[in-house]
């Protein structure tokens, strides 16, 4: 077999393990000084999850850690609620596809789904939060090795995009990174100012509004990250396209500031010696998306990687959007915490 597929195997095995047993959740609410200036009236109270592996209780030693971003509208227990993380972290080390190692989320979640981790004058300050205020309170807290040699981060879908941008903007912090199936690395197929409805952006009388508006909020959540704007209620937002008179008309100056902003490849040129002193890079998207943009875009963000001769591992492979992260055979198992044992320094 091959080697993941022996990994699977050996997972499964330790899925129904009293071993599992072993580690535990620490569960705590902090207040996010950063976030606290919102205008969408969010609570600056914060869910944080700790996975402690097995042993840390007992052992005295100092541990690297894992921050793991949620995707779209998860908040910090998703993976173990849904998914059970747990389980896939405790069969990991178990095995010995990684050593002890914590792994903590944390709620980045805003009332339209995501906060793109960027600091935005309308959602909160969300890249202080992560940099200034959560990984310090997580060293202080716990036996944590406390350099970015020993710290990775990771995310899936929206928060793989967290991933590289972090990765990106702060390896001072951050020494490995590894983002599953990320969005938002570039420019696809179809234009941004497609998707949304502009009747109803031109026209909500609030936020609630976009209930169930599944690329409305996705879309207003971006423009509310990237292209805030505190003097326009009820969205906070300008607009980078309007409807008038039956047609759309692109606003040039809002789009170029969106897709500077916001599109990872736009931050290369900025960025990429950022990435270049990161002891790993990886991504992986699945080529059977059900948005072919997302496919497009990887592809094409690995080459730019490329082009700016950051190291980097890439990785296309057979499956959909997020129908391959959790479980005995899923990324996280068989992928994310090898890279890791790879790449982060262990005591």
């Amino acid at each position: 077999m091959k080697g993941w597929s022996v990994f699977a195997v050996l997972l499964a095995l330790v899925w129904s393990s009293p071993l599992t047993a072993q580690s535990r959740l620490d569960h705590r609410q902090i207040r996010a000084a950063s976030l606290t200036h919102n205008i969408v009236g969010m609570s600056p109270m914060r869910g944080v999850t700790v996975y402690l592996p097995s042993g840390y209780d007992t052992s005295g030693k100092r541990y690297p850690v894992i921050y793991f971003l949620n995707n779209f509208k998860e908040t910090e227990t998703a993976p173990f609620d849904n998914s059970d993380a747990q389980t896939v972290f405790d069969a990991g080390i178990a095995q010995g596809a990684i050593g002890g190692v914590i792994v903590v989320t944390a709620d980045f979640s805003t009332p339209l789904g995501s906060s793109w981790y960027v600091n935005s004058p309308v959602t909160g300050n969300w890249q202080d939060f992560m940099v200034t205020e959560l990984v310090p309170y997580i060293d202080a807290h716990y036996r944590t090795l406390a350099s970015s040699a020993s710290r990775g981060i990771a995310g899936d879908r929206m928060g793989g995009y967290g991933a590289l941008r972090f990765g990106m903007t702060n390896p001072e912090t951050f020494g490995a990174v590894y983002a599953l199936h990320p969005v938002g690395t570039g420019a696809g197929v179809q234009t941004m100012h497609s998707r949304p409805d502009w009747g109803r952006l031109q026209g909500a009388p609030s936020l609630k509004d976009f209930e169930g508006d599944l690329f409305g909020g996705i879309f207003l959540s971006i423009y509310q990250a990237h292209l805030p704007d505190p003097t326009r209620p009820p969205l906070y937002v300008d607009l980078p396209a309007r409807r008038e008179n039956g047609r759309l008309a692109v606003d040039d100056a809002q789009t170029a500031r969106l897709i500077g902003n916001f599109l990872l490849v736009n931050q290369l040129p900025k960025h990429a010696g950022g990435l270049k002193r990161l002891r790993g890079l990886k991504f992986d998207w699945g080529r059977n998306d059900g948005n072919y943009d997302h496919v497009l875009s990887n592809q094409a963000f690995a080459h730019m990687l490329d082009e700016y001769g950051v190291p980097h591992e890439a990785e296309e492979y057979h499956g959909g959007w997020g129908d391959r992260v959790w479980g005995a055979d899923g990324r996280v198992a068989t992928d994310l915490l090898p890279f890791f044992s790879r790449t982060l320094v262990f005591q």
